[in-house]
């Protein structure tokens, strides 16, 4: 038998201690880079977005790809990127670790627009708060002191 499966995930990362340096002129471009780096990888993407100080990415991996080692990958690869081509002069690198998050192929379509409208949605809440809204709601414990 073959292998199959459809599991969406939202991945999520911050840049090394929330600075707010993904500025938006530039951000195309790496959204650009991170969708190459998952189609080498066979994964297929359905939404990126984020604001200055983190990215929400939601995608299918494929089953031969590890969840941890994909945004390994993820994060040198577009760090390596963005130093090479200067996008954000005050990028330090990424957070260490991530959160990333299950969904059914029904839960699709609200999963992208809540991407799509991270801006706006990021007027009301920060990225602290919704990282424990999206923890809460996962049912993840979670220590609140490591959510620098």
């Amino acid at each position: 038998m073959s292998t199959y499966t459809q599991i969406l995930y939202q991945i999520v990362f911050s840049t090394k201690n929330r600075k707010p340096v993904l500025l938006k002129e530039n951000r195309e471009k790496l959204y650009k880079d991170i969708w190459g780096i998952l189609k080498n990888k066979n994964c297929h993407l359905y939404r990126i977005n984020g604001v200055e100080d983190h990215l929400h990415i939601i995608t299918h991996l494929h089953p031969s790809i590890s969840l941890s080692n994909l945004v390994k990958d993820i994060k040198l690869g577009s760090s390596n990127y963005m130093k090479e081509n200067q996008l954000f002069p005050d990028f330090d690198g990424w957070q260490e670790g991530y959160a990333a998050f299950t969904y059914t192929i029904k839960e699709k379509e609200g999963l992208i627009r809540y991407v799509q409208n991270q801006e706006e949605h990021h007027k009301k809440m920060t990225f602290k708060e919704e990282l424990v809204v999206l923890l809460k709601e996962h049912n993840v414990e979670f220590n609140g002191r490591y959510l620098v």
